[in-house]
Order: structure tokens, then C-alpha cells, then sequence
């Protein structure tokens, strides 16, 4: 059995999944309380930090706690005993636990929370909903023939030329560099302060995500033998197939929506949920987004979904759905945000126990969530869920 890992191997594995880079200016992800070298033999997966996961914590011996949202997302004015945040952090701490969040990175990740979601309520042919924009460079860079293969394979290694399901992928050209060596260079083709040169060299293209753009470029400069390493640098303005928000399926086979509204309610352990359509409609292309999704309504419709299925819908939202003459256009499911996010605990403890079979992954028996249903059944009584 190999050697317990430290928190820091974990969290490596995870970000290059989900890296931080990818998560919104907004959010606050990474490790949150605790030492990154402390090894780990035992870690509890949650979807928020509440008193009751880490006491199941405490229980289970674990040295990590894993979860979705971030316990630490504004900043605070200090870490003291008196709020709820600012005291469960001391805790963590005064425990010697760690505690790592990842949020909004996790949500942008394929096979990501969405993705996650999408399998749940039995779609087929998923891919993202909103491939981020802006997110993307070609890096172009000139490199001497008997250089190609390493400066290739390091690019490939630090994060460059991947596509959907690919990694690796390039293009290359050949071609003639010339340059002229000033008499206080070092080159690697030619004399200091000499004549004119030239080169055979092929120039390599691959794309690069912004979060990776560090540490290819230092990969760049580490397995170039050229002193001055020739490149061009620019934004392209195609979408990441590799990082974006939301999902967008099939079911296996057409149902009405009320068919449809009681396959989510089932699958996600909804007791209640909010929706917008015409429950004799047909459903079977479905987007959806784990947690609060709103923003992306248009987008759903845009993309010819029949059903939207996400979180935290203002009344207002919903009026979205419908067409110019009142009637729904379509369908805006809400289970609750609990409800679309809570299976990113058995998503992070199955990815995780394939990496680290050494350490007992945990899910928790919590439900975090402090919210809960209240339904008025009249004379029989109400009821609370």
C-alpha cells in the first residue's frame, strides 16, 4: 500500500481537474484552514463545512475535510470565537483539521457538478451549456530541429494543447529563422557579435488555457535552447471545450414534463420543487446547472433545451421562459440548490478514492443544508421536511 499523501498531494490532483484559474473572480477556493504537508490517512466529503461534519470529522480521525462550498467566502475581520464562520474555522484549526474547498472551479470542470447532475437525471451526450469565453491563447513558438520533441513534449506536460477528450495536440510547420547575434549574446547557432544566421526550425502551435498559461510558458523557457525564445502570444476567441458552466443533454427517450418533474424530484431527493411549464409538454433535450444557474436561462434557451433544471430562481426569472403571447417556451425547473449539488460529495469521494485508495474517503451523513420544507396538509396536519 503506498505511503499516506499529504494534503498538498490531494489537492494537486484535484486542481489539475478543476484548476483554481478556471474558478469565478468572486469565489474563494483552496485550502482554507490547515497545514498542506500534514499526510492523510482519513478525510470526510461534504458539500458545506458545518459543526456536525467536523464532528463526523473528529469520529472518523480524518486529518481533511473536503468540500464543495467555500466555509471561508468573504473576507473577515478576524478569526475569533464570536460569529458562526469565524468560530467553526477556529475549530477546524484548534482540531489540527484541514479544510479545502472547491467551489466554482469544481462547477467549471468537465465532468464536473453539472456533468454530475446530467448523469443523475439520465442524460445522454453531454457537454457543456457555456463553454467560457476568453479563456483560450495560441502560443506560436520557433524551435530549432533537433530541440522539437523536447520543447513539444514539455508544453504537452505543463498543461498546453488540449482539446475536449485529446491532450497533446499541436500543429507544426517548417521554416528559416534568421537573426543576427549582438556582441553580448550567448546563441546557440552562430558567433556574438557575428553576421547574419539562419536556422531550419518548425514552428509549434498549441492552445493554452489562461490557468495554465505560468506554468507552460516557464516550460517554454526551461526546454528552449534558444536565449531569446522566438514566440507569439494571443488570445483566440473560440470557447474552452475544457471549461465551462452548465450541461446540456438528452434524455434516452422523450416524456412529458410532468413525467419529467417527478424523474428530478425522485433523483435528487427533492421533497418540493418549484417549476415554470406546460406539464403535457414534451421534454427530451434538457440543460441543467448545479446550484444557483439563473443567469443562464437565455442561454438554455438558446440552446433549444425543452427543460432547465438549476437553483435559486427569483419569481421574476421565470417569466424568462415564456414567448412573446404568454406561454411557455420552456421548462424551468427549481429542486433547490441542496438538491442539485449535494451528489459533488460521492462525485469528489469516487474521483478521489481512484487516486488515493490509501485513505478512507468518507461521505458525510450530514445533510448540510439549514434549510427545510414546510407543507400545510389542512386537516390532516403539516408537515416538515
Amino acid at each position: 500500500m503506498p505511503d499516506a499523501p499529504a494534503i498538498d498531494d490531494i489537492t494537486t490532483a484535484l486542481e489539475a481537474w478543476a484548476p483554481p484559474g478556471s474558478a469565478q473572480d468572486y469565489d474563494n477556493v483552496g485550502l482554507q484552514v490547515g497545514d498542506a504537508s500534514r499526510s492523510v490517512t482519513s478525510a470526510v466529503l461534504a458539500l458545506d463545512a458545518t459543526p456536525a461534519v467536523l464532528a463526523e470529522a473528529k469520529a472518523h480521525d480524518a486529518e481533511l475535510v473536503v468540500t464543495h462550498h467555500p466555509l471561508l467566502f468573504r473576507p473577515l475581520d478576524g478569526v475569533t470565537a464570536d460569529g458562526y464562520v469565524s468560530n467553526l474555522a477556529l475549530q477546524f484549526a484548534e482540531a489540527g483539521i484541514g479544510l479545502y474547498s472547491i467551489h466554482t472551479n469544481l462547477d467549471a470542470a468537465p465532468e464536473g457538478v453539472s456533468f454530475a447532475l446530467a448523469e443523475r437525471l439520465g442524460l445522454t451526450d453531454v457537454g457543456f451549456l457555456d463553454g467560457f469565453a476568453d479563456t483560450l491563447y495560441k502560443l506560436a513558438v520557433f524551435v530549432p530541429e533537433d530541440a522539437f520533441d523536447e520543447v513539444r513534449r514539455a508544453l504537452a506536460d505543463a498543461g498546453a494543447g488540449r482539446i475536449g477528450d485529446y491532450k497533446a495536440c499541436a500543429f507544426a510547420s517548417e521554416g528559416t529563422g534568421f537573426f543576427k547575434p549582438g556582441a553580448g549574446a550567448d546563441p546557440h547557432i552562430g558567433t556574438a557579435g557575428g553576421d547574419v544566421e539562419s536556422a531550419h526550425e518548425r514552428k509549434l502551435e498549441v492552445e493554452v488555457a489562461r490557468w495554465n498559461l505560468s506554468s507552460v510558458m516557464a516550460a517554454l523557457q526551461e526546454a528552449h535552447p534558444y536565449e531569446e525564445v522566438a514566440h507569439d502570444l494571443y488570445l483566440v476567441k473560440q470557447k474552452n471545450s475544457r471549461a465551462g458552466l452548465g450541461a446540456l443533454g438528452h434524455l434516452e427517450a422523450p416524456m412529458p414534463l410532468s413525467a419529467f418533474l417527478d424523474r428530478v424530484a425522485t433523483r435528487l431527493d427533492a421533497g418540493s420543487l418549484r417549476y415554470a411549464g406546460d406539464p403535457d409538454a414534451t421534454v427530451e433535450r434538457v440543460a441543467v446547472c448545479g446550484g444557483a444557474g439563473s443567469d443562464f436561462i437565455g442561454t438554455a434557451r438558446g440552446a433549444g433545451a425543452d427543460a432547465y433544471v438549476t437553483a435559486d430562481v427569483k419569481y421574476h426569472e421565470f417569466f424568462e421562459t415564456l414567448g412573446r403571447d404568454g406561454t411557455p417556451q420552456m421548462a424551468l425547473v427549481d429542486p433547490g440548490h441542496y438538491e442539485t449539488e449535494a451528489l459533488t460529495e460521492a462525485l469528489l469521494r469516487d474521483r478521489l478514492r481512484e487516486a488515493f485508495p490509501q485513505v478512507d474517503w468518507h461521505r458525510t451523513d450530514t445533510t448540510t443544508s439549514p434549510m427545510r420544507t414546510f407543507v400545510s396538509e389542512g386537516d390532516a396536519g403539516p408537515v416538515s421536511f
